[in-house]
């Protein structure tokens, strides 16, 4: 077992290096500038396409849009979320946070791209229905030459979607308070994950546009209490976030005078896997969205990044560095269990009693949307008949999870989040004036 734990310490080592933190920042922000910020003059717009004004039951598809964007974020928002942030200015102070906000921003660019993408570079399956995805845009925009990089993108989510991660950090919570031993806790949500996702993204759908917009709304309320409860804090609070952003300032955790590049490294890091703008897993849900316009899908996709990171991850920061809780260094495998005793402290146990209520939401919501990546990914590579099978080694590998070490389990996923970024991001890149192209010709369509 050591072995195994020090080969992926050594794995996202070599993965997460400044080349791909720079990748990343640097992709956003050319989707920025090459789309001239169009995007971003059309929020209004995205958000009638979210109520449903432009829905067709004809259109091409599986899922509404709603369904779609919920799908996205019942995926993205959860423990990156809750424990992300916690990991975050652990190991690279508040000033990890500015990066985070700096990569989310930039994100929603590269969200809206390899979304519209993801919904333009469509292909029928066996059984005749759309799919989309980084894998299929690498193939059908780009030719059979680039088919070794989505194959590369579909063995690494198989991997980077099992929702390790989450399953390990809910069971070390209920271990924490309720002393049930990991494995049960496991074996539970494996039972329950099970009952929702053997029903096809369409169910998957149907349960995440119900869930979603609730513990979203729980978690924001809670978190914006304790914000107004601690308002005289905030204002130090920001200026440290930015202070420490360039490396000056020392962090609320063990780590002081990280150098600037460690701390935009471990912000970028922390928010691809809150946000996963370039990864590539929300271009899958996106992809199976009911429309004929890929652009209305993008607009939409979009608004995920600033959703998740720089408001929920920005709440959650504040209510952390405001609670005076990481006065020593944080292990990973307490970061959910500081975040919780730090809405404990604001609002006694009716707090800690709510905000275990919400983990758990966010981290089956995770479980449910990241079953659809993992077996879309599995289908791509062995055909759909084949590839269904493996959505029974995701449901095993939830107990196998709950039982691992955090930090192997940490390192895991950010080393299959890193090498499904890098075909995703090259697709993106080579193909974004023909996103670009299309986005102007809906704009004057639409007259937007």
């Amino acid at each position: 077992m050591e072995a195994f734990d020090n080969f992926w310490a050594v794995a996202v080592d070599l993965a997460w290096g400044p080349w791909l933190v720079w990748l990343l920042v640097l992709s956003g922000l050319f989707f920025t500038l090459r789309g001239r910020f169009l995007p971003f003059r059309a929020i209004g717009h995205a958000i009638n396409i979210l109520r449903g004004k432009y829905d067709h039951e004809s259109d091409p598809g599986e899922i509404t849009h709603f369904q779609a964007l919920s799908s996205a974020l019942s995926a993205t928002i959860g423990m990156g979320n809750i424990a992300g942030v916690a990991i975050a200015i652990s190991l690279g102070g508040p000033g990890a946070i500015f990066w985070m906000w700096v990569a989310g921003l930039v994100g929603m660019s590269t969200k809206f791209y390899t979304c519209t993408l993801s919904v333009l570079y469509r292909k029928k399956d066996e059984n005749g229905i759309m799919q989309g995805g980084p894998m299929y845009y690498l193939e059908v925009g780009l030719g059979k030459a680039f088919k070794p990089l989505a194959i590369m993108f579909a063995v690494c989510g198989m991997i980077g979607c099992l929702t390790l991660f989450q399953m390990n950090q809910l069971a070390e919570l209920i271990k924490a308070d309720y002393a049930i031993s990991n494995v049960w806790t496991g074996l539970a949500c494996m039972v329950i994950v099970a009952v929702v996702i053997l029903g096809g993204i369409t169910r998957v759908g149907k349960v995440s546009a119900r869930v979603v917009p609730a513990m979203f709304i729980m978690y924001f309320v809670s978190a914006l209490y304790i914000v107004f409860i601690n308002i005289d804090a905030v204002p130090g609070i920001i200026a440290s976030i930015f202070e420490g952003a360039f490396g000056g300032a020392a962090v609320a955790g063990g780590a002081a005078g990280v150098a600037m590049m460690k701390v935009m490294q471990i912000g970028v890091q922390r928010a691809a896997f809150s946000n996963e703008a370039g990864v590539g897993t929300a271009p899958m849900a996106h992809g199976a969205a009911k429309t004929k316009e890929p652009i209305r899908e993008g607009l939409i996709a979009m608004l995920g990044p600033f959703l998740d990171t720089n408001i929920v991850c920005t709440l959650t920061a504040i209510v952390i560095l405001s609670s005076g809780l990481l006065s020593g260094e944080l292990n990973n495998d307490s970061a959910v269990v500081i975040t919780v005793n730090a809405f404990t402290q604001a609002m006694g146990m009716f707090g800690r009693y709510l905000l275990t209520l919400i983990i758990l939401l966010f981290s089956i919501s995770t479980m449910i949307s990241y079953s659809y990546y993992s077996v879309k990914c599995a289908k791509y590579l062995m055909g759909g008949k084949i590839g269904s099978y493996y959505v029974y080694i995701y449901l095993i590998a939830l107990p196998i999870a709950a039982e691992l070490p955090p930090n192997t389990v940490i390192n895991i996923v950010d080393t299959a989040f890193a090498m499904m970024a890098i075909p995703t991001l090259i697709g993106a890149l080579l193909l974004s004036g023909k996103v670009t192209d299309a986005l102007k010709d809906y704009y004057a369509r639409m007259g937007i």
